[in-house]
């Protein structure tokens, strides 16, 4: 019964997952869609275009057909009438990912993790079933496999990591448990899986706080040309309010742009273009207000950047090496070598896979090119950390430290053990019935014949 219980409460968990998406998009399309054309305007058209934005969120891309009809009125070029739109917004990614591992760690602590995930992702693959069959524009199309594969591979993968994440810190009574009794089973070998995903965790999070610290000093900088091009759009408050979420949802994705730029490969907006710490080559860009961001120029001197991911690999080398010592295993050269790399090539892979999602195509022509160019920067973002992880997990440490280390430790287990039995001391004595002193010799014994365990059931009262 408990196994069936922790299966549905995952694929509520989906459901809810999958319905807060939606409508975090349709409550916004509802408000736009009658102030711009009122209640009277024809609703059936909103469902296809939340449907097909949920879609898009989850990495599938859109294939923009625009009427003859439109295209004559507009006087748009035949050629720029049919492209493909697929520079994901990750904001919508990122919180179906979130939430799937929640609900994954919810399962493994509930003793069914594999049982857990499997149930969200079927109920969650019913949704994105529901949504492709029922949300279908004529205008904007998406390949129907793709809008049931996506979705659902985001929560599945989201639900796996969360649940073997806490299944292998906490155990699970079953194969992840197995698992870690084999690894542990290699020595000095046995801590190395999970400190290399200690570690690439730390660079990961670090190169993200790196790079919204550097958003936010460009939008400090570049602030009003963001507000001249929000001007020259000549957009009334709707169309204000529609610039603004759309920003917002592409938030994550300029992170992993600048991240390209601080890595050192930089990125592009259209075919033939780069920006990058050692120059910026742009041609004409979009009026899209976001783009006011970009730098106009750049310097030679700006590429002492690249030492910021070198920075954060140094940091998550420090941070597994204080470990390492505190806990006085993986001694030997090879073990932290192999920590060093798989830190660098675990956290490349991580960017690899942000970087495929944060680059795509946004229109027609040249602008079927945008983003970073996934290989160079997950070469640049892999040497970068392995450098600075290697620096800190292989460089020699001077005997005094590791004799300073060692005390510390030692004299913090044995603070703890005294408190620890001073404590029980304590208890012991305040628990035990207090006595009236005695006046005498109180270490003066009596013979045993005369206590009531061999005498005759009365215990002498002591001289």
């Amino acid at each position: 019964m408990q196994r069936l219980l922790v299966a549905i409460l995952a694929a509520v968990d989906a459901a809810i997952a999958a319905a807060v998406g939606l409508v975090v998009l349709l409550a916004p399309l509802t408000m736009l869609w009658t102030l711009a054309f009122g209640v009277t305007a024809e609703w059936g058209a909103l469902w296809p275009v939340t449907g097909t934005l949920w879609q898009f969120g989850h990495g599938v891309p859109i294939d923009i057909a625009i009427p003859d009809a439109v295209v004559a009125a507009v006087g748009i070029a035949p050629e720029a009438a049919n492209f493909t739109l697929s520079l994901t917004p990750l904001a919508c990614f990122i919180f179906t990912l979130l939430f799937a591992a929640r609900s994954g760690a919810r399962a493994a602590r509930s003793g069914a993790w594999m049982l857990g995930a499997i149930s969200g992702a079927v109920a969650f693959t019913l949704v994105a079933v529901a949504v492709a069959y029922t949300a279908q524009a004529d205008i904007a199309r998406v390949p129907f496999g793709l809008a049931i594969l996506l979705p659902s591979s985001v929560y599945l993968v989201g639900a796996l990591c969360g649940a073997i994440r806490y299944a292998w810190r906490e155990g699970d009574n079953g194969l992840i448990d197995r698992v870690h009794d084999v690894v542990d089973s290699w020595g000095d070998w046995g801590v190395v899986p999970a400190e290399i995903v200690r570690g690439a965790t730390v660079v990961v999070v670090g190169l993200t706080g790196i790079a919204g610290l550097v958003v936010a000093l460009t939008v400090a900088l570049r602030g009003g040309e963001v507000v001249a091009l929000f001007e020259a759009a000549r957009v009334d408050a709707t169309g204000v309010t529609v610039l603004t979420l759309g920003h917002l949802a592409y938030l994550p994705t300029l992170l992993v742009w600048a991240l390209a730029w601080i890595a050192g490969p930089g990125f592009s907006v259209g075919a033939g273009t780069a920006v990058s710490p050692a120059g910026t080559q742009l041609g004409v860009v979009p009026g899209i207000p976001i783009f006011g961001l970009l730098p106009e120029n750049s310097s030679i001197w700006m590429l002492i950047v690249v030492l910021l991911p070198v920075a954060a690999g140094a940091f998550a080398g420090w941070m597994v090496r204080s470990k390492l010592v505190w806990e006085d295993v993986a001694r030997g050269l090879a073990p932290r070598v192999a920590i060093a790399a798989g830190i660098a090539l675990l956290a490349a892979g991580v960017i690899a896979l942000a970087a495929v999602l944060a680059s795509g195509s946004i229109g027609p022509g040249r602008l079927a090119d945008t983003g970073p160019h996934v290989g160079w920067m997950t070469l640049a973002i892999g040497l970068e950390v392995l450098i600075g992880a290697g620096i800190m997990l292989l460089a020699p440490r001077h005997r005094d430290e590791l004799a300073e280390e060692r005390t510390d430790r030692w004299a913090t287990e044995m603070g703890t053990s005294v408190a620890t039995d001073a404590d029980t001391a304590a208890d012991a004595s305040s628990a035990w019935p207090a006595q009236a002193p005695v006046p005498g010799d109180e270490t003066e014994t009596q013979p045993l014949s005369e206590h009531g365990f061999f005498g005759g059931g009365s215990t002498p009262t002591p001289r």
